[in-house]
């Protein structure tokens, strides 16, 4: 995807690129950050925030999200352990960017559901 009008660098989407773009640009990950963003949480919190997703794509999301640098898994000191998730300053980096593409996709939601509907017409 470049602009062959202007005068810019290409953009090259390597394999480690869209592997961490998949990985942290799905629905889940969004709702988990959108959550993460506000306050940090333990796993049933999230699962009560997000009511839709089971636990298996809970944890999974977590683990992927923890992986990558996103979100830290915290041992809280209390009896039962407990275990809270936590937003990592790499991963408060990320609201700008994604607010940026919400912006976007608020401004531009007529123009794609007519595209949309003019397609499935077709």
């Amino acid at each position: 995807m470049t602009d062959t009008s202007a005068a810019q660098d290409e953009l090259t989407i390597s394999a480690p690129h869209r592997e961490l773009l998949d990985q942290v640009l799905d629905k889940w990950s969004l709702a988990v950050l959108n959550e993460l963003c506000e306050r940090p949480c333990r796993f049933n919190e999230l699962r009560r925030a997000i009511p839709t997703v089971t636990q298996k794509s809970l944890t999974a999301t977590l683990r992927k999200l923890e992986r990558n640098g996103i979100v830290e898994r915290v041992l809280l000191s209390s009896r039962p352990v407990a275990v809270e998730y936590r937003i990592t300053p790499l991963g408060k980096t990320l609201r700008p960017p994604i607010d940026v593409i919400l912006q976007w996709a608020t401004e531009h939601m007529p123009e794609i559901e007519r595209a949309r509907e003019d397609f499935d017409l077709a």
